[in-house]
């Protein structure tokens, strides 16, 4: 059955749009020039736009540039945009013109359609939707509006659920001692609470380090119009689009005080960018100790037992992997090529413009929206129903010759390093060979080498110091 069209015109002539669609001729230009990866801009990208363009209509409004009913009209449609009604009619491509108004004219085109077909009036994409506007201001602040708001809904509180489920499972673990590791090979010993509280701890730093970068996500350069100057835009358009945009939000916003900035730069975006990239390396990390602490469980460390959650093998009956950790390093190292890819970005543009803001829109909401599911997955499918192997732990602990330190103080480190060689070599306990090659009482070493007390670290029975 043969596709039904209607004619559509712009400044450069007239073309064809299929009959179904909201959008007009800017857009179907940019579906036709763009025929690059077959992913349009991310719905948060177009959940802001939406919510700018209702801003947009209500300040206009009350500057009286824009009638009552054409706000109304404009408004409401800007925010069934914002909702998710018309995702459909938004098809341009990520890889589109480098200011993206390819995108914002397919939110005026779209929104004046539907403000056109509920009123009374026409409305015009560019001199009612737009009025006051510019791409190379809207779609800036559409980055940051978007990238704002998934970071508060979505990534900070699946970053606060990882680090809650991490506290819980390790206090429930502080008791537990383990065998600690240096360059992969046994060293002193700590407790699994020890070495969990870690990990808390890192996602707390990258918590505030979010937090802090977040702060000038903040600013709008919303106002500025073609270049920063504010050309054809109220004087006053600026703060009163920042503070409409917070309500319509529920997020703070801000005018940036230097609009040529948050036009020609993307510094900001670079920073957040940067500071998701270092939560990344946290949880790769994370991920990476869970895959060798559970490896085996025969022939690897075995020290844990990761919720078995599907067949790990194709050929090999029984075998189960550590699937979500896996699947957490990939989304890290998707992370650290978008904070490459975003830097590059943000490094692109000449003077008064950069010229790959959709691109790092894109990146920049994907990586928050990984980080932010795969941090629930982590918590809920694999740490908080690990189980620790206590057998293995203990009988490792109580092998471990690296305990020996613990006797540098009174016995000197060269004596020390002989009893732990020759516990290696003889596959004994340090105990037993200490108690031999010590001059120490047995239970005065059982004393010195007790695990639980070791993992409080400081000076022991003897002086000197343990460090």
């Amino acid at each position: 059955m043969a596709k039904s069209f209607r004619i559509e015109h712009d400044s450069m002539g007239e073309l064809r749009v299929p009959a179904d669609a909201l959008w007009g001729a800017q857009t179907q230009r940019a579906v036709q020039n763009f025929p690059v990866s077959g992913r349009p801009m991310p719905r948060g990208f177009i959940r802001a736009l939406g919510l700018i363009k209702a801003a947009a209509a209500e300040v206009n409004a009350g500057f009286g540039l824009l009638s009552k009913a054409k706000s109304a009209a404009i408004r409401k449609a800007a925010l069934e945009v914002a909702n998710g009604d018309h995702d459909a009619h938004f098809p341009i491509d990520v890889f589109q013109t480098g200011s993206g108004t390819s995108s914002n004219m397919n939110a005026n085109e779209v929104i004046a359609t539907l403000a056109t077909r509920a009123g009374k009036a026409k409305v015009h994409p560019n001199d009612d939707v737009n009025l006051g506007q510019s791409s190379n201001d809207v779609v800036p602040t559409a980055i940051r509006v978007s990238a704002e708001l998934a970071v508060h809904e979505d990534l900070l509180p699946a970053l606060k659920h990882l680090r809650k489920t991490i506290e819980g499972k390790a206090k429930s673990l502080r008791g537990v001692v383990k065998t600690g590791r240096t360059h992969l090979m046994d060293a002193m010993p700590l407790t699994f609470a020890q070495e969990f509280g870690a990990w808390a701890a890192q996602l707390a730093s990258a918590e505030a380090r979010i937090g802090d970068a977040s702060k000038r996500m903040h600013r709008l350069p919303i106002g500025g119009t073609a270049i920063g100057t504010g050309i054809n835009a109220d004087p006053r358009f600026g703060k009163a689009m920042a503070k409409a945009l917070s309500t319509l939000a529920g997020a703070k916003f801000e005018s940036a005080a230097d609009k040529f900035e948050g036009i020609a730069s993307q510094d900001d975006s670079v920073e957040l960018s940067g500071q998701l990239n270092a939560l990344a390396v946290a949880l790769m990390k994370m991920s990476n100790d869970l895959r060798w602490m559970n490896s085996g469980p025969l022939a690897g460390i075995g020290e844990i037992e990761l919720p078995a959650l599907q067949p790990g093998s194709s050929i090999m009956p029984g075998k189960v992997n550590p699937v979500i950790p896996e699947a957490t390093c990939m989304v890290c190292a998707q992370v650290m090529g978008h904070n490459a890819t975003i830097a590059i970005a943000g490094a692109s543009g000449n003077f008064q413009l950069n010229v790959m803001l959709p691109l790092i829109a894109h990146d920049l909401l994907e990586s928050i929206g990984l980080l932010a599911n795969v941090m629930r997955l982590l918590a809920d499918s694999a740490i908080s129903g690990l189980k620790v192997r206590g057998d293995n732990v203990r009988e490792a602990l109580a092998r471990n010759p690296i305990l020996v330190t613990a006797l540098n103080p009174i016995i000197g480190y060269e004596k020390a390093a002989a009893i732990a060689k020759r516990a290696y070599k003889e596959n004994r306990p340090v105990l037993d060979i200490a108690v031999e090659d010590s001059g120490l009482s047995a239970a005065e070493l059982r004393k010195l080498l007790d695990p639980v007390a070791l993992t409080k670290g400081g000076i022991h029975e003897g002086g000197g110091s343990s460090g």
